[in-house]
């Protein structure tokens, strides 16, 4: 069912004057601090980490909202986010909300009405450079504070009723390229977070570091990029330290209390090409998964997706725990491993189990039983020569993260196929220089995939015991939204010409789709306050960045 002219311009309105629905919200409850139990196993109401659980699965159990009623959604209030790169995960605790704007900005506001309850601006010391972007894709709650990585490179704990700064601590030096891009998450009192910003040339790697949350001091810092003498060194051959570059941790990752063990990926190298790289080595640890003790940072194990990954084409993206056959199995996405292959993982072991190609890529064949890596002929880059492949350095899938549904035992996956031609040049190293003045790839532009000339972007709905395609949707533009999956029934997608919509998670069929006046670029989720369910979807586009929020109509 398709929203009328008349929502969408209330959605306008609502926008300009800052209004809500009348009622009274959560304000003047008593606050209960967040617990290490309380993350791991979030009351139906709220969304407490950036997938809502420490799994990774984006799923609300709550079913107020269902297949038979989600036709009759209505806008209840909306937002306004401040200017820039609009990425967001709100966080939702007893009817409060917490969203990170662009800027390193943070909002209360009331889940209810929409009310602003208080605002944090960071203040930077100085103006970035052109690389960085400060954007926020997650935040974290625990205890009494909420917690902001920024983007120059600190994490700081604000008090959750005020916004007040309780810490502010310095975790690596901006100058040289380290920021945040994405948030924490707590683990037993840790304050876990993967750096990124690792791309320039320096004496130093990219690394994940836990803090303690009373105090923001550093608990153990354990590097991503193997270094020269240690295990793993030789997989970048010769190279000195300072040439080591990439492995970011930049999208948050996964806990499991059975296990005992935080999982965290990294990024490709970099430069993306070998023969930029000037190795031809596995590169340790990027593109890989990380398997680490909470309390100390030892790598348990660890599995790396592609060895010496040359075409920037990594898994860095979200680790999806879910136990099947027996098996306590982390399914891998992250850009659809941008090739489009779906990774099962032993999660206690770092066993391969299995792969699962869309059959979007041109680069790579995997052996189903061992999960060896082999590159296509040609597919390796040489210098100055022409190079075609599929899909381009985007991905078939970026950022925004997949959702597991528990009852259809699917991944509900947004995709945009496409493929990308040039060529690979060596390149002169030079410390702490801009990124792209040393990445050695000239590009001649991308194009549609062939298999989807019509379409650039999909939600597909992938079996996670056979790999088969359940369903897909094709858009007419890319997505650049994550997948929220529901007790109802439903799964939440959306693509960049501004639609919104709510499919049957078994059929795909779509029960309801609305047109907003800007698109959806970061998390939607759900939540309840009063018994009553909500939807909030952030919306991007630099100067349109909000947060519109849905729920079925007020029956009293």
């Amino acid at each position: 069912m398709r929203a009328s002219w008349l929502r969408q311009a209330l959605a306008i309105l609502f926008i300009l004057i800052g209004v809500g629905a009348a009622t009274t919200g959560a304000q003047g409850r008593d606050f209960v601090p967040v617990t290490d139990a309380m993350l791991q196993d979030p009351g139906p109401a709220d969304w407490l980490n950036w997938r809502r659980t420490l799994d990774g699965w984006g799923y609300s159990p709550l079913d107020q909202i269902t297949t038979d009623n989600v036709h009759r959604l209505q806008l209840v209030w909306a937002w306004q986010l401040g200017p820039g790169a609009n990425q967001a995960t709100p966080l939702v605790y007893d009817g409060v909300m917490y969203i990170a704007n662009p800027q390193n900005i943070i909002q209360a506001v009331d889940a209810v009405t929409g009310d602003r309850v208080w605002q944090y601006n960071r203040e930077f010391e100085t103006e970035e450079d052109e690389v960085v972007s400060r954007r926020s894709r997650s935040i974290a709650i625990y205890g009494d504070k909420i917690y902001l990585n920024t983007s120059d490179a600190h994490i700081v704990a604000l008090d959750v009723g005020t916004g007040a700064v309780a810490w502010d601590h310095t975790v690596a030096d901006k100058a040289l390229g380290y920021r945040y891009t994405s948030g924490p998450i707590v683990v037993n009192g840790n304050i876990v977070a993967g750096m990124s910003g690792c791309e320039r040339f320096k004496e130093d790697v990219c690394f994940i570091s836990a803090h303690d949350a009373e105090t923001g001091e550093q608990v153990w810092r354990t590097s991503t990029i193997a270094r020269p003498g240690d295990p793993g060194g030789d997989s970048w051959g010769d190279l000195p330290l300072r040439y080591r570059a990439g492995a970011d941790s930049w999208i948050p990752g996964s806990y499991d209390p059975a296990t005992g063990l935080t999982y965290w990926s990294t990024s490709q190298a970099k430069p993306w090409g070998r023969l930029t790289r000037g190795t031809d080595g596995d590169a340790l640890y990027s593109n890989s998964v990380l398997a680490l003790d909470p309390e100390t940072g030892e790598l348990e194990w660890y599995y790396q997706f592609v060895p010496g990954e040359t075409h920037d084409l990594d898994d860095v993206f979200e680790s999806v725990l879910i136990d099947r056959a027996g098996r306590r199995s982390l399914f891998k996405m992250g850009k659809m491993g941008k090739m489009g292959i779906l990774w099962e993982i032993d999660r206690t072991t770092g066993e391969f189990v299995a792969a699962h190609d869309l059959g979007y890529q041109t680069v790579i064949d995997v052996n189903p039983q061992t999960g060896q890596v082999t590159y296509r002929p040609g597919m390796i880059p040489q210098a100055g020569v022409e190079l075609e492949f599929c899909p381009d350095f985007l991905g078939i899938r970026n950022w925004y993260a997949s959702a597991y549904h528990p009852d259809t035992q699917a991944l509900y996956i947004p995709i945009h196929p496409t493929c990308v031609s040039g060529m690979f040049t060596e390149i002169e190293k030079e410390l702490h220089a801009p990124y792209y003045t040393n990445s050695g790839w000239l590009s001649r532009g991308t194009t549609a995939h062939p298999d989807s000339p019509d379409h650039r972007g999909h939600l597909v709905a992938m079996d996670i015991n056979t790999g088969e395609i359940l369903w897909r949707h094709a858009m007419a533009t890319r997505p650049r939204s994550a997948a929220l999956t529901t007790g109802g029934g439903l799964v939440v997608g959306a693509d960049t010409d501004r639609h919104l919509f709510f499919h049957d998670a078994a059929t795909g069929e779509v029960l309801y789709q609305t047109r907003l006046p800007g698109s959806v670029q970061g998390f939607p989720i759900t939540y309840a306050v009063d018994g009553r369910q909500y939807v909030a979807v952030p919306v991007g586009g630099n100067r349109s960045n909000a947060v519109y929020v849905f729920a079925l109509p007020d029956e009293q």
